[in-house]
This record gives C-alpha cells, sequence and structure tokens, in this order.
C-alpha cells in the first residue's frame, strides 16, 4: 500500500507512536517505583511491630522474673552455698574418734595407760592424759605419738609430766599431759582422706 500522506502528517504519527510508546514506559516506571515504595512501607511497619511485639515479651519477662522473686531466690542459693562451704570446712577438721582409739591403742607403750582426750584448742590437735609407770615410759608415749610410721600426728609435744602424789601408791605414779597435732594426710580426717569412712 502507497502511502501518499503528506511528510509533516507523516512526522505527527511518527512523533505520536512514539509518545505512546514514552508514555506506556513511563506508566511503567511510575508503577514499578510505586511497588517499590509499597514494599519499603510494609517492611518498615513489619519491623516495628517485631520490634514492639519483642519489647512487649521482654517487659512480661522481667516482669515474670520479678514476681517470681529470682533476686531472693539467688541470695538463698547463695547463702545455702556458702553454708555448705563452711560444713565442708568444718567437716574438714574433724576427726574419726572410732578409728583414731583404736590406733592410739596399739601405740601406748605396755606400762602406760590413756585416761583422757579431748579436742585442743590449737586447730587440728587433741591434748591426751595418761598415767604411767614412770617418766622413761611418759616420753615414751610423746615418741611414739609424734613417729611418723604412725600416720596420726605430725607433732606431740610433752605439756606437763609428775610423779607421785595421790597416785603414789599406784601402779601409775606418774601424769602426763601431751598435745598432739594432727599430720597434714593423716587417715582418721572426714575431708583429707575420702576414703575413710566411719
Amino acid at each position: 500500500m502507497i502511502n501518499l500522506l503528506p511528510p509533516a502528517v507523516k512526522q505527527q504519527y511518527q512523533y505520536a507512536h512514539r509518545n505512546a510508546i514514552l508514555l506506556r514506559w513511563t506508566w511503567a516506571f511510575v508503577a514499578g517505583v510505586g511497588g517499590l515504595i509499597a514494599i519499603t512501607l510494609f517492611g518498615v511497619l513489619y519491623m516495628n511491630q517485631s520490634i514492639n511485639n519483642y519489647n512487649s515479651q521482654v517487659v512480661a519477662g522481667q516482669a515474670s522474673l520479678t514476681s517470681q522473686h529470682i533476686a531472693d531466690t539467688q541470695k538463698q542459693v547463695n547463702d545455702i552455698s556458702n553454708s555448705l562451704n563452711l560444713v565442708v570446712k568444718v567437716l574438714s577438721n574433724e576427726v574419726l574418734f572410732s578409728k583414731l582409739f583404736t590406733q592410739i591403742a596399739k601405740i601406748i607403750p605396755a606400762n602406760a595407760n590413756l585416761t583422757g582426750l579431748s579436742i585442743s584448742k590449737v586447730q587440728g590437735g587433741i591434748d591426751l592424759s595418761a598415767e604411767t609407770t614412770d617418766y622413761n615410759a611418759a616420753t615414751q608415749l610423746q615418741v611414739n605419738l609424734q613417729d611418723p610410721n604412725n600416720k596420726i600426728f605430725s607433732r606431740a609435744d610433752i605439756q606437763n609430766i609428775s610423779c607421785g602424789g595421790s597416785n603414789s601408791g599406784s601402779k601409775y605414779p606418774c601424769t602426763v599431759t601431751i598435745r598432739a597435732l594432727f599430720a597434714a594426710n593423716n587417715p582418721y580426717s572426714f575431708i583429707s582422706n575420702t576414703g575413710a569412712k566411719q
């Protein structure tokens, strides 16, 4: 088909066609920008809603912890822990007397008689009192007590020896008082030897 339209009209048709294409691209661009703005607004609103929800949960959690007296419970746990530490510390200095008596009886010389045993004021030791036939028996008792082979005491010191007096007619006229300190690894303490049982 032959186009007999004047050149001016043809040019107008071309421009009209180009304008229509540009207009379609312009509307597509505007729609795309509008979509991006909508998505951005939705994302911002969603994030704000999530932040508000999390803040509400945090506040509710803190209120729940406060209502459950967590601080008081923690204080009680600390008190119990301190009490247990104190018990362990006290027990670490306690003595298994049932086994200790048997071991002391084995090392007392034949010419001595144990008359008393008490906790010493010196931490980790005891005071022993005995009747003996003479001074030699008293010193022999002291030597036996601090003998490292016995694994009971690290040191034994004679506090007092006296002979005669009210016991002068007795088989054991001498009395001796000895202060003995437990050895560090003696098997007669609750804690120092975990295998020991009373």
